[in-house]
């Protein structure tokens, strides 16, 4: 049944998506845009058309089916969702302003189970009934292996890439490896597209299955990632300028060939992860990335002052928005 309540977490679920665009384009557009090789508006530009395009592609919806099963069916109510949402968009909007990456991902997540868990409290039920450990425990191992991943797989191809045109001369070498920018920034907002977007699909299903207005093991309806994947390349148009400053030039300086690099990099790690339907980040994959370039100068050319900070926020992000949520909820509970 349609009612105002679900009307009201489709929507929100949406303006989610649209602040995880311009938190999370960052990831994307940082490099290209330090780099020099775009302007900020054309970056933007291509970036969110990237975003918008896995739409045609990826009819296969792992991560978005991972997240609907983070918390357990029967501790799912709108309720719960929407103070997720609430808690989720919250969290996005405060590391925005102060220029922080945090994870739009785990926002998400964190605020959805932790909603579940003091549903299940209001229930009379042990809270972690409430979640799916396995899951959950997948994704919090996640948060450690993605950005390895990047910053392995960054440092490697930077050393292939550096052994490959060791031979040309710099102004052509910089010349081409402005143009594969292009490719390796597409390739990444790709990926972050097809990764990010199903996470809010899978909010949005369960919520007209909580809603009954479909089925439990429906397919998912059409609109949903139209609607997701517009949502997704809107917030990116609109840019988050202040985390674009933290990640294309306080952790290490970035030339064209180390932004094709981490590019890459994070393109491969995400693709990789949404293959398997987890749920990762792409701001903290893409950090890791940036890390790998930087090694491949010195220990040194990292500022780990900064980076260690990031790290404090990754930590924080899901049991911070889980905390939210849970007022939220019992808010909510209060105001009937």
């Amino acid at each position: 049944m349609v009612t105002s309540t679900l009307v009201l977490v489709v929507c929100l679920a949406l303006i989610f998506d649209y602040t995880n665009g311009f938190h999370d384009a960052a990831n994307s557009i940082a490099t290209i845009v330090s780099t020099k090789v775009l302007t900020p508006f054309q970056a933007v530009a291509w970036a969110a058309a990237f975003n918008f395009l896995v739409y045609f592609f990826v009819k296969d919806y792992k991560v978005a089916n991972t997240v609907s099963k983070i918390v357990v069916e029967h501790y799912v109510t709108l309720h719960v969702i929407l103070a997720g949402l609430i808690a989720s968009i919250s969290w996005n909007l405060i590391t925005w302003w102060f220029g922080i990456p945090s994870s739009s991902s785990h926002t998400l997540i964190g605020g959805f189970a932790g909603a579940g868990i003091t549903n299940a409290l209001y229930m009379g039920s042990a809270p972690l009934t409430a979640v799916n450990m396995a899951y959950i425990l997948k994704i919090i191992a996640y948060i450690v292996l993605a950005p390895f991943m990047g910053l392995i797989i960054a440092y490697f191809v930077t050393l292939l890439v550096l052994h490959l045109s060791k031979n040309s001369r710099p102004a052509t070498a910089e010349k081409w490896f402005k143009r594969l920018q292009l490719v390796s920034s597409a390739a990444l907002s790709y990926a972050h597209g097809g990764n990010d977007a199903q996470k809010v699909m899978g909010i949005i299903y369960v919520a007209l299955i909580s809603a009954k207005v479909i089925g439990s093991g429906s397919t998912m309806p059409h609109w949903i990632p139209l609607a997701c994947y517009s949502a997704i390349a809107l917030g990116t148009m609109s840019g988050g300028w202040k985390i674009v400053k933290t990640m294309g030039t306080r952790i290490t300086k970035i030339t064209p060939l180390e932004g094709v690099s981490a590019e890459s990099a994070g393109a491969i790690t995400l693709l990789f992860t949404q293959y398997f339907g987890i749920p990762v980040s792409t701001t903290h994959t893409i950090t890791g990335s940036i890390i790998g370039v930087g090694l491949t100068k010195r220990l040194s050319a990292v500022r780990w002052g900064v980076t260690i900070n990031l790290v404090w926020a990754w930590i924080i992000t899901i049991p911070i928005s889980a905390l939210i949520a849970a007022g939220v909820f019992a808010l909510l509970k209060v105001i009937g």
